[in-house]
């Protein structure tokens, strides 16, 4: 029976991508940039996950992503940027300042509450991840957050997890599921601790890797689904 949950933060509990996209606008504008549209916005997207993606790979670190992003998104459009850590500095704040709850996620969460075990895990910059969960409120429902920043290891390596079940005790097979939008990050992570993988994918993307799925929702409602015939099967095995 599942009894815990690891949840994702960005694209899963909130929608990411209109954070981005407010910290992006706000940011090249107060360097004097205007000309951004939604195919710039996109190419910006690309060059983040990669980033990222090669953070997950251990081929970058947490520094060289945050800063190198923007190096090259500023190379690739020719945009002039007088200091480009300030102006990660400065897009670090507005992430912070501007989230968006994704699929009520905060009521789910809150329903959840007392009935299982939740836990964010996120590998997103610690002061702004504390600062979203704190605003949004989703911080308060939750038995703990484990930041890869304070962890000092990223989803999806085996460090990062085995610092959790020091931390909460290690889960019986079965009994532990995460829940996140990325395959190579969440999924690939779950693989790697040994855990239930529960692929949130709203847009229905098709999985071309090796990372084992468990369950692919379009909701993340529909985690409440799955908890209920946990339940169900846990009963029928009695």
């Amino acid at each position: 029976m599942i009894d815990t949950i690891l949840w994702d933060v960005d694209d899963t509990l909130l929608d990411f991508q209109k954070s981005e996209a407010c910290g992006i606008y706000a940011c090249l504008a107060e360097i004097g940039f205007h000309g951004c549209d939604d195919a710039m916005l996109a190419r910006y997207s690309a060059i983040n996950r990669r980033h990222w993606e090669a953070l997950e790979r251990g081929e970058m670190s947490k520094p060289e992503v945050l800063v190198g992003r923007f190096r090259c998104f500023f190379e690739t459009e020719g945009i002039a940027c007088p200091d480009v850590e300030a102006f990660n500095c400065a897009y670090e704040r507005k992430l912070g300042e501007n989230f968006f709850e994704n699929e009520r996620s905060l009521e789910l969460c809150r329903g959840l509450r007392g009935r299982v075990r939740q836990y964010v895990v996120t590998n997103g910059a610690e002061q702004v991840q504390r600062n979203k969960l704190k605003a949004s409120g989703l911080g308060a429902c939750m038995d703990g957050v484990f930041i890869s920043d304070e962890i000092g290891a990223e989803k999806p390596t085996i460090g990062f997890f085995e610092h959790i079940f020091a931390k909460i005790g290690r889960p019986e097979s079965g009994t532990c599921m995460i829940v996140g939008d990325s395959l190579t990050s969440d999924m690939r992570g779950g693989n790697n601790a040994g855990l239930i993988c529960c692929w949130y994918n709203p847009r229905g993307k098709e999985n071309h890797s090796d990372v084992r799925v468990d369950y692919e929702i379009r909701s993340i409602w529909e985690v409440e689904r799955l908890l209920a015939e946990s339940g169900n099967r846990q009963k029928a095995e009695l």
